[in-house]
């Protein structure tokens, strides 16, 4: 039991254990709610408080910031002001270049256009000049063609092929004292390998050094004969003439195929089929020549080295051939003094054997000797008279004597 006073009226009373707790409890909760409203109205001032200066910082920041705002719009107006400024200065300084560009390009224009109305007029001119020259040379063509087919109309076709030998003959015979002094330039009348060309050019250096060769054919033909004949079908030949007559180039003056484009159009260089082989019409053969000619001489010089480096090899080998001479005349006597060198080898060996067997004889009688003379040194009195009583005897009565005197009678 608990005893209770009351706070008010002060009497006392007793309560059990259940309702102690009870009013205790009962208490308590009274407490735990005053407590409570005193902390939410406590927390409710605060929180207005809080409210309230939060406001207040907030509107303080918010000043700031705008100030700041404020600020900073008024800096960038400034500089949109100097940029706008500096915008339309460039603008006009850019207008003011495009103007300057715009005059230079306009005097530029015009100085092309000047100078491109002169070219076109100097074109104009050149392709007139190019066009009389081309039809004359057209002309000259067409007359060179009427010639030929004038003159082989007046050939037969035996003579057509004479005659282009003979002219070809005759235009080289023109500048044969003038521009070939020491060219040969004859016909070629060698058929013993059963074929022959028409002529065989060469020509040689001061000190005899051959720098140029070549061989030519002339073929040619009547322009009523049945079958006509194309220039390939005289390469292979021509090309068999060249290396058989040893010349360097081959060259064919050719009339045939009178329409062809490519033999038309000056020299053609056929060495895609045969080596060193042109193919030209007659008014390119002097020509021709020359322009072989004067390759040639450009590499005359190494030729004449080459000469000289010929002629030293010729002088090695006369070298060679004395040296191997020699070196077969010394092995021959070398072998036949080795063969008496070796037979005295062999004589003298059988004379140190015979030799070696005498010594052996005489080192043989040496040792016989010495073996008799150590007997002979070892040979004594007492040997001799050991199984003879006698001359022990004799010795013994020659020994008293000598010791002591002869006996008297």
């Amino acid at each position: 039991m608990q005893n209770i006073k009351c706070p008010k009226c002060g009497e006392v009373f007793q309560v059990d254990e259940s309702g102690y707790a009870a009013i205790v409890k009962q208490v308590r909760d009274q407490e735990f709610m005053n407590e409570l409203k005193g902390r939410e109205d406590q927390w409710a001032r605060e929180k207005q408080a809080a409210v309230r200066l939060a406001q207040a910082e907030t509107e303080k920041s918010f000043q700031a910031l705008l100030s700041q705002r404020e600020t900073e719009l008024t800096a960038l107006r400034g500089k949109m002001e100097a940029a706008e400024s500096r915008s339309q200065l460039a603008v006009k300084e850019a207008v003011g270049e495009k103007e300057k560009e715009i005059s230079a390009r306009d005097q530029r224009i015009f100085l092309l256009t000047s100078q491109l109305e002169a070219a076109e007029k100097e074109r104009l001119l050149s392709e007139q000049a190019l066009k009389e020259s081309y039809e004359g040379q057209i002309k000259a063509k067409d007359e060179m063609i009427s010639y030929y087919k004038d003159f082989k109309a007046r050939q037969s076709t035996k003579m057509v092929g004479e005659s282009l030998e003979q002219h070809c003959l005759n235009e080289f015979n023109k500048l044969r004292s003038t521009g070939f002094q020491r060219a040969y330039f004859e016909k070629d009348n060698d058929a013993r390998t059963g074929s022959k060309g028409d002529f065989i050019y060469r020509e040689s250096a001061e000190d005899g050094t051959e720098f140029i060769s070549i061989m030519f054919e002339m073929k040619n033909e009547m322009d009523q004969t049945a079958v006509k004949h194309r220039n390939e079908d005289f390469f292979k030949e021509l090309d068999r003439d060249r290396r058989e007559k040893k010349c360097e180039y081959a060259v064919l003056v050719s009339l045939l195929e009178a329409d062809s484009e490519l033999y038309n159009t000056g020299i053609v260089d056929v060495s895609y089929r045969y080596p060193k082989m042109y193919v030209i019409r007659p008014q390119f053969f002097i020509p021709m020549i020359t322009l072989l000619r004067n390759a040639a001489l450009n590499s005359l010089k190494y030729q004449q080295e080459l000469a000289v480096i010929r002629s030293q090899n010729i002088d090695i080998s006369h070298f060679e051939e004395d040296m191997n001479d020699f070196k077969e005349k010394f092995s021959r006597n070398y072998r036949l003094a080795s063969e008496k060198f070796q037979k005295a080898i062999e004589e003298i060996d059988k004379t140190i054997d015979h030799l070696q067997k005498t010594k052996e004889a005489l080192l043989s009688s040496e040792n016989n000797l010495r073996l008799a003379n150590s007997k002979a040194e070892d040979l004594s009195i007492k040997r001799l008279t050991r199984n003879n009583p006698t001359m022990a005897q004799k010795f013994a009565e020659l020994k008293n004597e000598a010791e002591n005197g002869p006996e008297t009678p």
